[in-house]
């Protein structure tokens, strides 16, 4: 498909640079075979008992870190972890670098360029590793907010806990599951009370989910993998909760994009521990989701991509029509959406 056919026009004052507080305050757009305006509190009441929502635990770490190389300034994100002390990363500027420079963040922490990977990727190799390395994350390191919000406003303390769920807990995203975000203990309280049952899987989101699509047509596309991980006791719940008729509720795109990838042809969820480059357009059978609670994307993107072809391109462009007119919040700290499956 032309990736034309996914644009669509949003105001500027539609893009959120702080979420609602309380969380579950959000506005909640639910869109089956009409389109309704809700709140994310209203969730325990939109869903049934014996549905399983399905969450994403992973923690964004201060994956963004400024230093100098041969006296100029360097700004790398990281994305992907490779080993205990190697990452992947997209670098500012990428073009000057060269394998065997060095950047240096502080006297005892620095990085190798061992590889230039093209598109402004690097391959760095860390002075620390594991554990201390983490350490030095959370001493020079910054939360890496989208550029989208970076671009209105400076990183600040609140972004430490807005930009995490309460579900956070296996560090290594560099960006938010940001369908999570909406969630409260409150909230999860209510779930239970009405018999809506919840699992948790990891998939450490990467920096490439905010990469511009540079080509003219979907098939050109190549996407940048991310770790994810289905526990064997989380894909047995997941499987007896299809079994017995529930249905899965996904939170997020990001734990769509790994439940996608575990299950096979008759719909049955596997552990799962490796990488997945899943690129989900129209035209996708999906075997795995039920329902998809996820934020809204921006235009020309794979998620946009991605939720056109779980509720039709055109219902959703429509969706994103009534959701612009209707003063909703766009992007990692606005409003979410319910969607149903196209017919």
């Amino acid at each position: 498909m032309k990736v034309d056919d996914f644009d669509f026009d949003l105001p500027p004052e539609r893009i959120a640079d702080r979420p609602a507080i309380p969380r579950e305050t959000a506005k909640l757009l639910c869109v089956e075979d009409s389109i309704t305006d809700n709140l994310v509190s209203d969730l325990p009441d939109l869903l049934k008992a014996g549905d399983l929502l399905v969450f994403n635990d992973t923690k964004v770490i201060p994956a963004r870190l400024r230093g100098m190389r041969r006296g100029a300034k360097v700004e790398v994100t990281l994305h992907k972890n490779v080993s205990a002390d190697s990452w992947h990363a997209f670098a500012k500027p990428a073009k000057k670098l060269k394998p065997s420079d060095i950047i240096t963040f502080s006297d005892d922490f620095t990085a190798l360029v061992t590889e230039k990977r093209g598109g402004g990727e690097v391959a760095l190799a860390f002075s620390v590793s594991g554990p201390e390395l983490m350490e030095k994350l959370l001493v020079y390191g910054e939360i890496p907010l989208p550029p989208y919000i970076s671009s209105l406003r400076a990183v600040d303390d609140r972004d430490l806990t807005d930009y995490q769920t309460i579900f956070a807990k296996d560090e290594g995203a560099v960006a938010a599951p940001t369908a999570g975000l909406h969630f409260t203990d409150d909230l999860m309280s209510k779930f239970m009370s009405k018999g809506i049952d919840t699992v948790t899987l990891t998939l450490h989101v990467g920096a490439g989910t905010f990469l511009p699509v540079k080509v003219e047509d979907t098939l050109d596309h190549k996407m940048h993998s991310e770790i994810g991980i289905i526990s064997p006791e989380a894909a047995e719940k997941i499987n007896k909760c299809k079994s017995a008729g529930g249905r899965i509720v996904s939170v997020g795109t990001t734990s769509l994009r790994l439940l996608e990838s575990a299950c096979d042809n008759d719909g049955c969820i596997h552990p799962f521990d490796g990488e997945t480059d899943i690129f989900i357009t129209p035209g996708y059978r999906f075997k795995a989701v039920d329902l998809l609670i996820t934020n809204f994307h921006l235009p020309k993107s794979t998620l946009f991509m991605l939720v056109s072809a779980f509720s039709g391109l055109e219902k959703m462009h429509d969706a994103y029509q009534h959701a612009i007119e209707g003063e909703y919040r766009f992007y990692s700290y606005g409003d979410c959406s319910l969607l149903y499956p196209g017919s």
